[in-house]
């Protein structure tokens, strides 16, 4: 079993940047795969970012050009910076872990982009 914990969400404006956090319970070489969705409100959850253990990055039409997902695995954590963000980008933010088949999930963080 693995718990992924998710920090670093907030309430910014239009253009500001965070920097979301994922920190996994056991060393995240483990897992071939991890990355990020999201869920917007009133909407299905969405893929944003991935990352795989040779350090290949996938990005969401969306997400390319703005947000740059990244991992520690000496800290055993994943990051997505987020910049420029936009209104569109609100949602909850969910890391996730994938091993073969598996997938684990974190309980998500919450990003709110006003205008």
């Amino acid at each position: 079993q693995v718990q992924l914990v998710e920090s670093g969400g907030g309430s910014v404006q239009a253009g500001d940047s965070l920097k979301l956090s994922c920190a996994v319970s056991r060393p995240i070489i483990s897992l071939p795969m991890m990355g990020w969705s999201r869920q917007p409100p009133g909407k299905e959850r969405e893929w944003v970012a991935r990352i795989s253990s040779g350090e290949s990055r996938y990005y969401s039409d969306f997400a390319k050009g703005r947000f740059t997902i990244t991992r520690d695995n000496a800290k055993n954590t994943v990051n997505l910076h987020l910049d420029g963000l936009k209104p569109e980008d609100t949602g909850r933010y969910f890391c996730f872990g994938l091993e073969g088949t598996t997938y684990y999930w974190g309980q998500g963080t919450q990003v709110t982009v006003s205008s």
